[in-house]
């Protein structure tokens, strides 16, 4: 017959993911070394991840998510701009004309 199903309880498993998360090394680094199918193990990640035990690898990651960040500033500060000015054309157009 096939293959028996390996079954790992709940604590396995987050600690598993929790090991994932502090590591540098690649998924199927971390599957082959402890003996899980990469599949199992990218689906206990989508079921058991905490973000807070996320290392930052290195400040190159940094330096991309600050560029993210500042992005995502300019665009809502350019949004904001042209909602006021839209806002001030409504006002101009909706006035009463004698």
């Amino acid at each position: 017959m096939g293959e028996q199903r390996q079954h790992y309880n709940e604590e396995f498993k987050r600690q598993a993911v929790k090991y994932v998360q502090e590591q540098t090394k690649t998924l199927p680094e971390i599957a082959d070394e402890l003996n899980i199918p990469e599949g199992t193990l990218r689906n206990w990640m989508t079921k058991y991840r905490s973000f807070e035990n996320e290392p930052i690898v290195n400040s190159e990651k940094v330096r991309q998510l600050e560029e993210r960040l500042k992005a995502g500033e300019r665009e809502k500060q350019d949004l904001a701009e042209e909602l006021a000015i839209l806002k001030k054309a409504l006002h101009i157009f909706s006035k009463e004309r004698n």
